[in-house]
């Protein structure tokens, strides 16, 4: 229900970027979500995914999946850098759901990654496309790595980057949104 972002520059609680707003939201739902079971002495457990990536099901493009749409096509992308395939992020809700010893936050990330390494995975999975050069050799400043740890102890076997990737590029030519 939460979202991991680290914006350090920026003052708590402001949005400078409309695409931040989301991040906004699933944050303060999170903590109101776990004030409610506090107070009224529920159990709750969350889960928390990076940028989820992998095949869509429904016709339509959702924000985490166009962001590897744009960079097939070019266009430019906000630094985000925590991946995870949405295929691990179902299996760990069922986990939580189903082993009675999961309990608190959880938060699930495959590979922290800048955006030209991206790039680069992404040329060498698809030669085929002429990915655009801006995004190389732009690494972001700090990458802020993500405890698989936890996550782990739910039986989370991480689909590999590359895979995830892959099955994403895959599924948008399926679905009409790039050709090649």
């Amino acid at each position: 229900m939460g979202v991991m972002a680290f914006f350090t520059q920026l003052p708590p609680l402001y949005v400078y970027y409309y695409q931040l707003w989301y991040m906004l939201s699933k944050t303060l739902a999170e903590d109101a979500a776990w004030k409610f079971a506090k107070d009224n002495g529920i159990d709750l457990v969350t889960i928390n995914p990076g940028v989820v990536i992998g095949p869509i099901l429904q016709p339509t493009l959702n924000f985490t999946v166009e962001l590897i749409l744009n960079i097939v096509t070019g266009r430019e992308l906000p630094p985000l850098n925590r991946f995870v395939d949405v295929r691990d992020v179902a299996y760990a809700h069922i986990q939580a759901f189903e082993i009675p010893s999961a309990a608190g936050r959880y938060c699930i990330v495959e590979s922290t990654i800048d955006v030209s390494k991206l790039w680069k995975i992404l040329h060498q999975l698809f030669p085929e496309f002429h990915l655009d050069e801006k995004f190389e050799d732009k690494p972001i400043k700090k990458l802020y790595q993500v405890s698989k740890e936890k996550i782990k102890s739910l039986g989370v076997n991480f689909i590999p980057l590359e895979v995830s990737l892959k099955d994403t590029v895959e599924s948008l030519k399926e679905k009409g949104f790039i050709s090649f």
